[in-house]
């Protein structure tokens, strides 16, 4: 018997796919169901609010950034048994970034052999969603679609034509029928939800969702199609595990691993959780670290890592807390190995601009970062490594995401500078991305621990090698180094 769970999809993005899915978390366990939650795609925010509602880390499935045979592998790892597992899409069930769909959500669910419960905006539209929900049906066979929960439903009378052709035409069971949610307690910004850190009444939120599921959504129905298709699929335990592995090397003759700090709060709040746990694994030992909260970096740090997250929204008190800011440059100068994605990235500039107001940031990169109404980077990346960094070898190619507002207002310094050349995407400017300072490597493209093997094992060996010369009393070498100024 295969493990029980259930991938929740819709037509298109926006459709409440994530407030479902997490009301359907959070119901089962208020049930007492212990569920293992899933996001496909390359998504923080949504990871955060069902992680947040199954009370423990919710993992990213991603076939463009993992091979499928590590996804399926990372899905077994993270199930137990007892657990039921929810996964959820994203953009439309069939969505891709090829003709084939072969990184879609559809894809997904049926490589990891789970069916598909079918989540449809119904805002002024009635017979036609039969059409639509057959139409997903047969476009392929060997997606198991087992139900369909109609949202932003107008009414009862709305719902029983919705329900009505699409059980009589389609032959499946509507499971569910939500109306149009206060938006009060589920706020939007950035074409989803707001962050769980961000927002103070999350707690409510996960709650105010899980009534609605259960008032809803026929949750035994749901649970009922999880365990009747897990008696025909295959236990999820059976996936081998194909992922390149590094083994860790031995502590250091005082018997101490290297201690990485992690910048891990409101404002820096992106981090997928293999990437924390590949940091452990390759040697290293953890400290979360926060300039909204300490007044300076853990002294005994060996390397830093700063997530994205969106400084913008704290720039004031990232700009006030001086001690931080300068004692993050010192570390950079001394040759502390940082490494950055995204806010990170904006984190170590030198100046936020934000509403005409001017907030200063830590100075390690000389840039000037200004803010736009519409993204600047949006997507899947793909970028060759093509000039010297601690990181990554010259000649291989990595396979990220990048998803940001903020733009370059000014930069004093040029593409010898950076490390990456972008194949896909835009990253920092003149399609080139990875800023180079001594051992400092920040970029807009944010990596998954999975798809790129060898960043971890990299980070700590820097860690090691930075512990071993403090230890020593020797600074960075800085002869024969390109410097930024």
């Amino acid at each position: 018997m295969g493990l029980p769970g259930i991938v929740i999809a819709a037509l298109k993005g926006g459709s409440g796919k994530t407030i479902i899915s997490v009301g359907i978390t959070a119901a089962l366990k208020q049930k007492g169901q212990t569920v293992a939650p899933f996001k496909k795609g390359p998504d923080y925010i949504d990871a955060g609010w069902l992680s947040l509602a199954a009370g423990r880390p919710c993992y990213n499935l991603d076939t463009f950034l993992v091979s499928q045979a590590c996804v399926q592998h990372s899905f077994s790892t993270h199930t137990h048994p007892g657990d039921i597992a929810i996964i959820e899409g994203n953009r439309g069930l069939y969505d891709g970034i090829d003709d084939a769909g072969s990184t879609s959500t559809a894809e997904l669910a049926k490589q990891l052999n789970l069916p598909v419960l079918l989540c449809i905006d119904c805002t002024k539209s009635t017979r036609t969603m039969a059409a639509v929900v057959g139409g997903c049906c047969q476009f392929d066979p060997g997606v198991r679609i087992r139900g369909v929960i109609l949202n932003r439903v107008a009414g009862l009378r709305h719902e029983n034509v919705l329900r009505g052709n699409i059980e009589r035409y389609c032959n499946i069971p509507v499971l569910g029928a939500i109306p149009k949610l206060d938006s009060r307690k589920f706020p939007e910004r950035h074409m989803g939800l707001v962050p769980t850190a961000e927002h103070g009444w999350a707690t409510q939120s996960i709650t105010a969702a899980a009534e609605m599921a259960s008032r809803y959504i026929d949750l035994n129905a749901v649970g009922q199609i999880m365990e009747d298709e897990a008696r025909t699929t295959p236990d999820p335990a059976g996936f081998p595990n194909p992922c390149e592995q590094h083994e860790a090397p031995p502590p250091d003759k005082d018997h101490k691993r290297p201690l990485i700090g992690i910048i891990q709060d409101s404002a820096f709040q992106f981090y997928y959780p293999e990437n924390i746990e590949a940091l452990i694994a390759a040697g290293a030992d953890i400290t979360i670290t926060s300039p909204l909260k300490a007044a300076r970096p853990p002294s005994e740090i060996d390397a830093l890592y700063i997530g994205g997250g969106f400084p913008e929204t704290h720039a004031e008190a990232l700009a006030n807390n001086d001690d931080f800011r300068r004692q993050v440059r010192h570390l950079a100068d001394t040759g502390l190995p940082i490494y950055a994605e995204c806010g990170g990235l904006m984190y170590l500039g030198e100046t936020l601009v934000l509403r005409q107001h001017r907030y200063p940031m830590c100075g390690v990169l000389p840039v000037t970062f200004g803010f736009s109404r519409k993204p600047q980077g949006h997507g899947y990346t793909m970028v060759d490594v093509d000039r010297p960094n601690p990181y990554f070898d010259v000649g291989c190619q990595l396979r990220g995401h990048e998803f940001h507002y903020s733009q370059v207002l000014e930069w004093r310094g040029d593409d010898g500078d950076t490390a990456f050349s972008m194949k896909r995407g835009n990253g920092f400017a003149h399609k080139r991305d990875g800023l180079c300072r001594r051992q400092v490597l920040a970029t807009y493209t944010h990596l998954h621990a999975l798809g790129a093997p060898s960043w971890a094992p990299a980070v700590v060996n820097q860690a090691r090698l930075y512990r071993n010369r403090t230890k020593k009393g020797q600074r960075f070498p800085t002869a024969g180094k390109r410097r930024l100024h």
